[in-house]
């Protein structure tokens, strides 16, 4: 195991184990409001990130039907449990340096505690609270809505973390590829394809990236024509 992640466990041994069974999941179920938008708790359904269910014993980046884990989850070694969780939940950058979740960390030991409590519950097959799920789509429909977009920078003069080279399609995920040859994974509900015929739009064949929304996890590729976008598109797995 990685020796930063073993200090953080470590760091984090004076909690009561069974802190999962210490809170109260009624409070747990009010704070996993903020998570719903991005994970939901229905086997294989991901969204920004991947489904909650069945997560207590699992391997850290190991769930098949997600496929946009960074590689520092992926190499982490981490199985989640009471412990591993909790220290996930106080600061996830902490335990796992280097992962992509666009989250802080909830610094509160009694609501982490709550958090975990619920969590602990309805991650079970066939426990989850059926508001939950229903909350969780309607929750992100909206926070899509208002996250998508906003004035954009002159996009003919591209830095090469700017200019998209290629897309690619697979199940659920689009991965776009920069000039400066970084490859970044987006859920494909949070990738949107727009046009700029104006001037201040980007060249014919050189589409722009651009930041959306304040999670970091959305983005909009801009194209000089609707023709081109169809084209930039490759299925591959």
């Amino acid at each position: 195991m990685n020796r930063l992640i073993m200090i953080a466990l470590v760091t984090g041994a004076f909690l009561p184990s069974a802190q999962a069974q210490l809170g109260d999941a009624s409070r747990g179920q009010r704070s996993f409001q903020a998570c719903a938008p991005c994970h939901s708790l229905e086997p294989d359904r991901n969204m920004t990130g991947p489904s909650l269910a069945d997560l207590w014993n699992r391997k850290a980046g190991m769930l098949p039907s997600f496929s946009r884990y960074s590689q520092a989850l992926k190499s982490s070694g981490i199985t989640w449990d009471d412990a591993t969780l909790n220290e996930w939940l106080r600061d996830p950058q902490h335990l796992i340096p280097g992962n992509t979740m666009p989250f802080s960390g909830v610094k509160d030991a009694g609501r982490r505690g709550d958090l975990l409590a619920f969590l602990k519950d309805a991650t079970q097959p066939g426990h989850a609270p059926p508001s939950i799920a229903q909350r969780g789509n309607q929750m992100g429909g909206m926070m899509m809505g208002m996250m998508g977009g906003g004035a954009v920078p002159n996009l003919k003069k591209l830095e090469s973390d700017q200019r998209v080279t290629a897309i690619t399609h697979c199940r659920d995920t689009y991965r776009v590829i920069t000039a400066d040859g970084k490859t970044r994974d987006f859920w494909e509900r949070n990738l949107r394809f727009k046009t700029d015929v104006s001037d201040d739009g980007p060249q014919k064949g050189a589409p722009a990236i651009v930041a959306a929304g304040m999670m970091g996890d959305r983005a909009d590729v801009i194209f000089a024509a609707p023709e081109e976008i169809s084209g930039a598109i490759s299925p591959q797995c």
